[in-house]
């Protein structure tokens, strides 16, 4: 048991308070004074004034100039709900994210706007794409990749199809935790789960939930519902979930790869300018012959542009074409620095095809 603070010490918690009070007045002054720049600003623009790379920059310039004690994570969190909070002053934003609540694409919605916008969850990909080109909504959220189990093929065609662009990317590890009723495993007999996450912990449950039935649902958030509601089932899901249906966490952090790690893209129909540390995104076709790959290849590197993605999806025959497959390439670089403007251009004469997804800011990790 502690012992009780001594006079002395009494004495300094009342100034370490008194310091901490002072400092709260400080903080909320400063971050009002911020809100009325940030309003000007909206005057002066007369439009959009979400910028992806100018709150980029920002965070990235808080983070290297944070010289703690808070972690840079969250310095970065501080500051975003900051930022979403003193946007929703002057352009409430509507997002529009693969659903339904509780899922990690409302998480990582909630990690690149902050907690101000309207969060609305659709039920499949295609529906956040057609919010935002209705423009029921002015930003879209969309998985595109697990480090684990590869790319989400859904997001990728769309892509292909779709006028909208990428101005952002959210990098969220991924922690998949046991979820109950239950207090314990003792008379569980069923688990849900997205398959995906099924398949991002099928070692542990090998090791741990060996007989249990397995039973695959439409998201983890549904698994979390389903589980909500038979105390003798359990679910794999994050916290966001376990927090919304009340759920007790079994066992936490059950993935594989404690590196876990999923993509989200952020849709408009518009890019971002140029951050200072920037990708591109782009598809472009590839002809069945000889040396079809080598030529998609050879202008980044004659314009010394570096690759950081190159993925292949079956051609789907859109525009009556008889290529057999598209490439989905990312590389550094904004589409207006010279040498990523350069190499796309020189692309161009070698494909039947290249459509520019969007430049857009590196995400944080």
């Amino acid at each position: 048991m502690a012992a009780d603070p001594t006079k002395q010490e009494q004495e300094e918690l009342g100034r370490l308070r008194a310091g901490i009070d002072a400092l709260d007045d400080d903080v909320l002054r400063l971050i009002n004074e911020r809100a009325r720049l940030a309003h000007r600003i909206g005057e002066i623009k007369h439009g959009n004034i979400y910028r992806p790379e100018r709150e980029a920059q920002v965070l990235r310039r808080l983070a290297e100039a944070n010289a703690g004690p808070l972690p840079e994570g969250a310095v970065r969190h501080i500051f975003r709900e900051i930022m979403s909070s003193c946007l929703a002053l002057e352009q409430p934003l509507r997002i529009a994210y693969l659903g339904p609540a509780g899922t990690f694409s409302e998480s990582a919605a909630k990690k690149h706007f902050g907690s101000a916008p309207t969060l609305t969850p659709c039920t499949a990909i295609d529906d956040v794409f057609r919010a935002v080109e209705s423009g029921n909504a002015d930003y879209g959220v969309v998985p595109v990749e697990n480090s684990t189990e590869g790319a989400i093929g859904r997001t990728l065609d769309l892509l292909v199809s779709s006028p909208l662009q990428i101005c952002g990317e959210v990098n969220l590890r991924i922690h998949q935790n046991l979820l109950s009723k239950a207090e314990s495993l003792a008379g569980i007999a069923k688990l849900y789960s997205h398959a995906q996450s099924l398949a991002q912990c099928h070692e542990w449950l090998n090791r741990n939930l060996a007989t249990l039935q397995r039973v695959p649902v439409a998201s983890n958030a549904e698994a979390a519902r389903m589980a909500s509601e038979d105390a003798a089932s359990c679910a794999i899901a994050g916290e966001a979930a376990a927090k919304l249906y009340d759920l007790n966490l079994l066992a936490t952090s059950i993935e594989d790869d404690p590196n876990n790690t999923t993509r989200f893209l952020v849709l408009a129909t518009h890019d971002a300018g140029p951050s200072g540390q920037d990708r591109t995104s782009f598809v472009c076709s590839a002809q069945n012959k000889p040396g079809a790959v080598h030529d998609l290849l050879t202008p980044l590197k004659q314009h010394g542009v570096s690759m950081t993605k190159f993925e292949s999806r079956p051609a789907r025959g859109f525009g009556g074409s008889r290529w057999e497959y598209v490439f989905f390439i990312d590389v550094e670089g904004h589409r207006f620095d010279p040498r990523v403007a350069a190499a796309l251009e020189d692309l161009r004469g070698r494909v039947g095809f290249l459509k520019e997804l969007g430049s857009y800011p590196c995400a944080s990790q």
